[in-house]
């Protein structure tokens, strides 16, 4: 019961910044509840199956969504999700911590030049461009989809500033596009690397199950709060989440 109040809670700050937190919930789980990191680490993965499908539906009936990228992409991603929840499996866990730490704080300083850069260069394109086409779209769908999908699966965050930044730069996508068809990008990801961790032995049902309950019951009441509070705090929350996750893999014990 008290994982489920503690997922509430972080379900409720999750909510509010608009994210979906694989990163800190891996943080917490690992160093306040002492979960193994690998179960951890598939636990929270699988955990975003839920939370990405409530997100993609959402942004596709907004005309958020680039179905044809989001699959392309997605396909390759989970893939390469699967291959990185066996990399992750043969890691030792020390070993495991600290690097999925480190991807936590590189994933704060992306979402950081996507927050506060965000009226600059491509992070200001209202509006999507020409893409790359024929053989040229399958080979950067498949190198951002295998790349994203391998660091997703093998620590156990979902990759989202990586796809966003690469769907804004190979793909030519307006920002809204970006954030919407990441969303569809992250499912398949989730899906099969949730699956690959669960073929290691590092998938806990039950725990899953707790997690998943507490995080989508509080980020359904935090999202009501997105728009009624300054965007200064939201953007400084949307930072500083990752940050804390990272710092806690690092110092917790």
């Amino acid at each position: 019961m008290l994982i489920v109040l503690v997922m509430f809670a972080l379900g409720l700050l999750l909510g509010f910044i608009g994210a979906g937190g694989a990163g800190v919930v891996i943080a917490v789980l690992t160093v306040v509840f002492g979960i193994p990191i690998h179960t951890a680490l598939g636990t929270s993965l699988s955990a975003m199956i839920f939370t990405m499908i409530s997100g993609a539906y959402s942004h596709f009936r907004e005309g958020n969504v680039v179905v044809k990228n989001g699959v392309a992409i997605g396909i390759f991603g989970a893939i390469g999700a699967f291959i990185g929840a066996q990399i992750a499996a043969g890691l030792p866990a020390k070993e495991l911590k600290w690097m999925t730490a480190c991807m936590l704080l590189l994933s704060a300083l992306l979402l950081w030049l996507r927050i506060f850069f965000a009226n600059r260069g491509i992070f200001s394109r209202s509006e999507s461009e020409a893409g790359p086409t024929g053989m040229s779209f399958w080979l950067m769908a498949s190198g951002l989809g295998l790349v994203t999908g391998v660091l997703s699966g093998t620590f156990g965050i979902g990759a989202t500033p990586f796809i966003q930044i690469g769907l804004l730069i190979f793909f030519h996508m307006s920002i809204h596009q970006s954030a919407g068809t990441t969303m569809l990008v992250i499912l398949p990801i989730a899906l099969l690397g949730g699956l690959g961790y669960l073929t290691a032995g590092h998938l806990d049902v039950m725990l899953l199950f707790k997690v998943t309950i507490g995080l989508i019951v509080g980020a359904y009441i935090g999202a009501k709060f997105t728009r009624r509070l300054d965007p200064f705090i939201l953007k400084i929350s949307m930072v500083a989440v990752p940050i804390f996750g990272g710092l806690l893999l690092l110092f917790g014990r």
